[in-house]
């Protein structure tokens, strides 16, 4: 086996994270909390793109800096390869592969005031610093960090709503804060920006700007813990009269009287309707100036949440991995509301009062996968609220979410996944919606005409000359068609049952069996030629982000289907056995995206997530056992390149966590939960209603014993290779028996192995 990774792994990537923490006595975190063990700085280096800084879990806010570099693996806003420093903002998206956002960004200064970020290598070009990373301390719901050019110490903490900055100014040489609305990170740019000095410690205003998100619309009030002693407007670089300024690129520079060793705070509460909303905000949240309290609430927030998970192991380094990737799996999806229940929809109506708790940042295409599955576990609250998001984005759009942001939708990437969460939180029992427009909407957005849809009701399949990823789009929808069939069976709509699950079979449209292969189909009798199941040209050919080989397994919802397909049980065996070790060139075009390769499965992109436990549907639980223990091991670390590909808005941190308790579910909407091999010795869940779920695995070692060769349940014999949501939301005790060799009797026979439809 080999792993692939792209670009380039810079030396400082290997900076232990126990290096880290050793510099880290800010925050006071308690010897029992298990924030101790959250390094935000894993993933910020490689492909990880991750967010960097202070927030609490789901918050809105997303408080951390912002390097001067641009590019791919700056889409957070910052990359460990970088020592420059523009400013902080209040919003980030973490492990995306675009980039957005940025809004609100402020920069600390003393000296002569500069008005433009800079350009590297130029102190005199701007008001940017350089930094250093060992006088960075990064903590859950903290962050801090030293300014080499003004010797300004940075510490940022924050509430779900609002910003907490506190400066310590080493000179009092004209101290004064850069408020800069034009600055934003990748595509985002400052469309319509405003700015006013309300009174001598309040400033506010609103950030208009278009991007990945079409029409994002920010409002925002900030508060200063000092009197304002002069305040200026500036649009960009020229000067303007008064105390409010409208522009597009609106800037102010507010002075301050400071003594060296000063200290100079300042909350920043944004909400997504209006400046007094952004007012309530911050005085319903922090109406105080008690940083450190607030440090510590958000310290507390973050430990109530990844105690929901407590595992015991004697390896420092794999808890820090497996705590920081909990912590990565709850930055999104955000809160879009304000603390009246107020917010924006995606018509640009405000909704007043809502009943629910709106959020945003809606990853689907990743996140479905095992995030949300995840999320019904661990937070069925959140995730009922999640859903009527969704519901009210269907009632405001036509359609529910494929990747939504901020208000917007942007459409990225392939398929109508919000179809398969509704779905399975429907099948699941989570509370929180209305049911009835739950159906209604993955109805209506199954029958649309846009993305390939008209292709798919009228054909059955989607012709690969009438659109770029036409095969990954056809999967995708055949995936989503699956789930509604099992709502329709759920609620008895025989008729609906029946047309979806053909629709739920699309994906055999794809399939040529003269080269075993999915690939792109011109119409009944023609394929697209030439063909090569390693080829891949991003954004051009019939996959997305991958290629013949990765996506010829993207049939979770019909696994048995597949087999039939492929020849039956031992020829899927047989070609599944092959991806892991067959090599062939992917082309110059291929995606970025397609990193963490064992043969051609590629564990840094989604579409691969739920191949290795597709043996256990052929009765070779084993081999999932052996790919899984694998990639735990070898792509997952606690060093700053500790991703194999990107963070993805928490499914890459969701597949570890799950995989590393033991379990995944491979169909993302049947509520089976298929094994792998558990990491971890001793694992339990803290469930709604005061129940709890443990995992015991005896006789497991890293390097050996990663076979389950028996298993019981609540003291009973359990042979299926296959947990259910209901079991383990009943709580109890699942002990496995682990050991050397495969055992070929567990989970062996096909009574006890994991299957599609729900019985």
């Amino acid at each position: 086996m080999t792993i692939s990774r792209s670009i380039f792994l810079t030396g400082c990537c290997f900076l232990a994270a126990s290096n880290i923490f050793a510099q880290q006595k800010a925050g006071n975190t308690s010897a029992a909390s298990l924030t101790k063990y959250v390094d935000p700085f894993i993933g910020t280096s490689f492909h990880g793109h991750v967010f960097m800084g202070a927030n609490v879990p789901f918050g809105a806010v997303q408080l951390g800096p912002v390097n001067m570099s641009q590019g791919w693996d700056w889409c957070s806003g910052y990359h460990y390869s970088d020592s420059t420093i523009i400013g902080f903002s209040h919003t980030h998206l973490s492990g995306t592969g675009i980039g957005d956002l940025g809004d609100v960004l402020m920069m600390p200064a003393n000296g002569p005031v500069m008005l433009r970020k800079g350009k590297a290598g130029d102190p005199q070009s701007g008001y940017y610093s350089r930094f250093d990373h060992k006088d960075e301390i990064a903590k859950a719901g903290y962050y801090a960090v030293t300014l080499q050019r003004s010797g300004i110490r940075a510490e940022l903490t924050a509430s779900e709503r609002v910003g907490f900055h506190q400066y310590t100014f080493a000179s009092a040489e004209n101290p004064h804060m850069v408020i800069d609305l034009r600055e934003g990170i990748g595509w985002d740019l400052a469309t319509n920006t405003s700015l006013q000095w309300i009174n001598d410690t309040t400033v506010a205003g609103y950030r208009h700007s278009k991007g990945w998100a079409e029409d994002q619309r920010l409002f925002f009030t900030a508060v200063f813990s000092k009197k304002i002693k002069a305040f200026a407007l500036f649009e960009d670089t020229v000067q303007q009269s008064g105390k409010t300024y409208t522009g597009k690129f609106v800037k102010g520079i507010a002075h301050f009287d400071l003594r060296s060793g000063e200290k100079l705070q300042v909350k920043v509460a944004i909400s997504p309707v209006s400046i007094e909303n952004a007012a309530l905000n911050l005085k319903t949240e922090i109406p105080h100036w008690n940083f450190a309290a607030v440090a510590k609430a958000a310290d507390a927030a973050w430990d109530k949440e990844l105690g929901k998970v407590k595992v015991a192991s004697s390896n420092e380094s794999r808890l820090r991995t497996f705590y920081t990737a909990l912590y990565h799996t709850m930055i999104a999806p955000s809160l879009f509301n304000d603390a009246n229940g107020d917010y924006m929809g995606t018509d640009k109506k405000v909704y007043r009062n809502a009943p629910f708790t709106n959020y945003t940042t809606f990853s689907l295409w990743d996140t479905y996968r095992g995030a949300h599955p995840l999320f019904t576990i661990l937070q069925p609250k959140r995730t009922g609220d999640m859903i009527a998001s969704m519901l009210a984005i269907y009632q405001q759009q036509g359609s529910l979410p494929v990747w939504h942001l901020m208000g917007n939708e942007t459409n990225t990437m392939p398929g109508h996944s919000g179809v398969q969460v509704v779905a399975d939180a429907y099948l699941k029992g989570i509370k929180g919606f209305d049911t009835a427009l739950a159906y209604e909407a993955v109805k209506a957005t199954a029958m649309g005409d846009t993305r390939g849809l008209a292709y798919i009701k009228q054909l059955g399949y989607i012709p690969a000359d009438s659109m770029v990823e036409s095969v990954a789009m056809g999967q995708e929808y055949a995936i989503s068609d699956w789930s509604i069939a099992q709502m329709a069976k759920r609620m008895g709509k025989a008729e609906d049952y029946a047309y979806y699950s053909k629709r739920g079979k699309g994906y055999q449209q794809y399939f040529d069996k003269s080269t075993n292969f999915v690939r792109g189909r011109l119409n009944e009798k023609e394929w697209r030629t030439p063909f090569s199941p390693f080829l891949s040209q991003h954004r051009k050919d019939d996959f997305s982000e991958g290629n013949a080989w990765q996506y010829t397994w993207l049939a979770p919802q019909d696994v048995e289907g597949l087999m039939q397909l492929m020849g039956g049980e031992q020829k899927f065996v047989a070609k599944l056995d092959s991806l892991f070790f067959v090599h062939g060139d992917m082309g110059e075009e291929a995606s970025n995206d397609i990193t963490g390769l064992i043969g051609q499965y590629a564990h840094g992109n989604e579409p691969s997530h739920h191949i290795t436990y597709l043996y256990a549907y052929a009765g070779q639980p084993w081999k999932t056992a052996e790919k899984v223990r694998y990639i735990l091991d070898s792509f997952y670390t606690d060093k700053p390149d500790g991703l194999i590909g990107n963070e993805d808005v928490g499914q890459m941190s969701a597949w570890y966590i799950l995989s590393s308790l033991g379990f995944y579910p491979a169909n993302p909407a049947n509520g089976q939960f298929v094994f792998g091999s558990p990491l971890f010795n001793d694992a339990t869940l803290q469930l709604d209603g005061g129940k709890t779920f443990r995992v015991q695995a005896r006789n497991n070692s890293a390097a050996n014993n990663k076979y389950i060769q028996k298993a019981t349940l609540n003291g009973k014999p359990y042979t299926k290779s296959y947990l259910t949501y209901k079991d383990i939301m009943a709580g109890g005790v699942l002990q496995l028996e682990m050991g050397s060799q495969p055992s070929k009797t567990w989970g062996v026979a096909p009574k006890d192995r994991p299957y599609s439809e729900i019985r």
